[in-house]
């Protein structure tokens, strides 16, 4: 459920960033030819800490793991609620399947928050991940009968909610934009996926893929303290950047997010009003300062052209800007229940794709 809370960082209270290095001890997660996946996780985290703690200002960084052991799914999100953190941020390495005849060119960085809706790939990538509660005794004890290799068990995702699932998207975008910008990685985008160790976190929380360490060229950038540098300086710079945003958002006002019934009544007058207007009065009443409706499917570090591969042929579409985002928007609509019938068509392009509100061109969060 949707539980009310405030959305805005305190500025009277140290910022804490709870990093989290995926995998660790008996689990070395996935493999690549001349390093593994809790090393490199490990390596980008210290750096990431150190970035942090140094540079800045009235903030902290903590670990999940500071060393080569083991910590549950469950502990770490456990840990990070202990600490009052402020965000999340499990930090991963990417891999597929060795008879894939891509396992060696993949490549491109992906940043992931707790979604309700998964496409294929995006649930295969949590699958690997959950993986890991199969090496502690009595996990299905531990997770309730959850069977992390069995896709009838992430039915059970679909009813989980997440009280800061905007600020997490907003967390992600940045970070995945300067992944890009600041690493040079390839921009796999903002996903949604059901992982286990961003279900306990009570704060905006997201689960950095770095890269592919099956491909060799990436897992050597990974593997190299350049790299390594790089990639915690991406992350920093996100952070940094979604923490300069999120103040200047609650310095004009601080934001309660909505329980699920508050959602529910709005989302029936909306519909309600929509119904006893005709469409035109409606689009034009949007168009001169009402809510309007739209799914958003993309974010760029940079305007793209008309005919970018990237639209994937999507036609008509818009984008706002969002600090050095640019957010790709498809389609205006008066009501909530119109935009969801429209979402089904963009998924078929963009899995990830949701809908947001808009109020004279900017988004309502």
């Amino acid at each position: 459920m949707l539980f009310p809370v405030v959305a805005g960082l305190a500025s009277d209270k140290e910022f804490v960033v709870m990093i989290d290095p995926g995998h660790g001890g008996k689990d070395a997660g996935a493999l690549g030819r001349r390093t593994n996946e809790k090393t490199v996780n490990l390596a980008v985290a210290k750096k990431l800490q150190k970035l942090i703690n140094s540079k800045m200002k009235d903030a902290k960084a903590e670990m999940t793991r500071n060393g080569d052991y083991f910590v549950t799914l469950k502990e770490r999100p456990n840990i990070a609620n202990r600490k009052n953190a402020d965000i999340f941020v499990s930090i991963h390495a990417n891999s597929i399947d060795r008879k894939s005849p891509m396992h060696s060119t993949i490549n491109g960085a992906s940043v992931y928050t707790l979604g309700l809706k998964k496409s294929d790939t995006n649930l295969s990538v949590a699958m690997r991940e959950n993986a890991v509660m199969k090496l502690e005794s009595d996990y299905s004890t531990s997770y309730e009968g959850f069977d992390p290799s069995s896709a009838e068990s992430y039915i059970a995702f679909e009813m989980m909610q997440h009280s800061n699932m905007d600020q997490s998207i907003d967390l992600a975008e940045a970070v995945q934009n300067e992944l890009v910008r600041t690493a040079g990685r390839k921009n796999n985008g903002v996903r949604q996926a059901p992982f286990w160790v961003l279900v306990g976190t009570s704060m905006p929380a997201i689960l950095v893929e770095l890269d592919y360490i099956c491909n060799p060229r990436m897992e050597k950038f990974m593997a190299s303290e350049a790299g390594q540098e790089k990639l915690a300086r991406a992350i920093y710079n996100g952070i940094e950047r979604f923490r300069k945003n999120s103040s200047s958002r609650s310095s004009s006002s601080s934001k309660v997010i909505p329980t699920t019934e508050d959602v529910r009544e709005t989302e029936v007058e909306v519909a309600e009003k929509a119904a006893k207007s005709e469409s035109a009065t409606s689009k034009s009443k949007a168009n001169t300062g009402g809510v309007v409706y739209k799914i958003q499917f993309l974010t760029s570090p940079t305007v793209l052209k008309k005919k970018d591969s990237r639209l994937k042929g999507l036609s008509p579409v818009d984008y706002y800007k969002d600090g050095k985002t640019y957010k790709y928007t498809y389609g205006e609509y008066p009501s909530i229940s119109e935009a969801n019938a429209g979402l089904k068509k963009v998924k078929k392009l963009f899995g990830d794709a949701f809908v947001i509100k808009t109020r004279d061109g900017k988004r309502v969060k």
